[in-house]
């Protein structure tokens, strides 16, 4: 899940600023809601849903370079509808865009971001051939004829100290969150279509400071549309995509609220089979903070499954992987240790 709709709320009108998280425990009046008894369809899915007020395309990294230091990359597109019900042409589109990308090494952290207007050629989504890009940023399919888009992508992005050209091949199948696809966030009902493809396998070149670095490594893709993903008294969210050496994954996220935190996630085996786990079985506790970019940012964790066994510390790779834009949010590569090892992403937002 990843800082989504907490970055596209940044375009939104700014009365809606002033209610719930960034504006995203208002009302979805006038937008479309995610309804359980939906069915996804691909590749339709893989397209945008202007309908919904948000959405995201959201790509993350874990890579090992030739120089044998680990890396992580982001890269994300946001969707925004600034109104409900008009789509608009050109520049009178109702559609806003944003790009961010991110390269994080054990000595530091690098982003970018990009905004568009939909409707004018420069950002958009095409579901099939699928495509997602604004400006020269791209992630688009180079999967053969008559096999899923996200089978395999290309991906690039860059700054102004760094790009990255990756190539990514799925070996195993999408993955639907919650309810065939429907994500609840919150006691209250708030929810989501949300799907992954979590099994890319990635080669390509980064382009550093220093110079380029060949890397492999593993990549997750997460998909999500809503139009009121969080409630009022929901402040932000801490979120894992986790890829375990034993060949299991998991998500899990903290929505942070009151009364209490919602905390629900997926366990995915080795072959893909995806279990939902219900709200309280995985449990998110904060064991180390930092200081970063002036706040104290919970950058190591303690995460606890019973029921398979797992008792892990997922610890940044870099502390100050900082995303200082529009709205600032921390997300970065993490390294897993305990009962389980691996390799992941952690995403936290709302300490702003």
């Amino acid at each position: 899940m990843n800082v989504k709709a907490l970055i596209l709320a940044a375009l939104l009108p700014l009365p809606a600023l002033a209610q719930g998280f960034a504006g995203l425990g208002q009302t979805a009046d006038g937008y479309a809601l995610p309804d359980p008894g939906r069915v996804l369809e691909f590749p339709h899915d893989h397209g945008a849903h202007p309908e919904f007020r948000i959405e995201w395309w959201y790509l993350t990294a874990n890579l090992a370079g030739a120089d044998g230091r680990d890396y992580g990359v982001q890269w994300t597109l946001f969707r925004n509808a600034l109104a409900p019900g008009n789509v608009g042409q050109g520049w009178q589109t109702a559609q806003a865009w944003m790009g961010h990308a991110g390269l994080t090494t054990p000595g530091g952290h690098f982003h970018a971001e990009r905004l568009g207007r939909g409707g004018t050629g420069q950002a958009g989504v095409t579901p099939a051939p699928f495509a997602a890009w604004i400006d020269d940023w791209r992630m688009e399919s180079t999967a053969p004829p008559d096999t899923d888009p996200y089978s395999a992508l290309a991906l690039t992005a860059s700054g102004p100290d760094f790009a990255y050209d990756l190539a990514l091949v799925a070996h195993g199948p999408l993955v639907l969150h919650g309810a065939a696809g429907f994500s609840v966030k919150s006691e209250e009902g708030q929810a989501s279509h949300y799907y992954s493809q979590p099994f890319y396998r990635v080669t390509g070149t980064l382009s550093l400071p220093d110079g380029p670095v060949e890397v492999t490594g593993q990549a997750w893709l997460d998909r999500e549309w809503s139009s009121q993903p969080l409630t009022e008294n929901q402040e932000g969210w801490d979120w894992v995509s986790l890829h375990l050496d034993d060949g299991a994954k998991l998500m899990g996220y903290r929505m942070r609220g009151e009364p209490d935190d919602y905390t629900v996630g997926t366990w995915i085996a080795a072959d893909g089979t995806a279990t939902p786990l219900p709200e309280g079985a995985l449990t998110m506790t904060p064991i180390r903070r930092a200081d970063v970019a002036g706040r104290e940012v919970p950058v190591g964790w303690r995460l606890i499954l019973p029921d398979r066994d797992l008792d892990i510390e997922v610890q940044a790779l870099q502390d100050a992987s900082w995303m200082a834009t529009m709205i600032p949010y921390w997300e970065g590569p993490v390294r897993v240790t305990g009962s389980h090892s691996g390799r992941g992403y952690l995403e936290m937002t709302g300490y702003e």
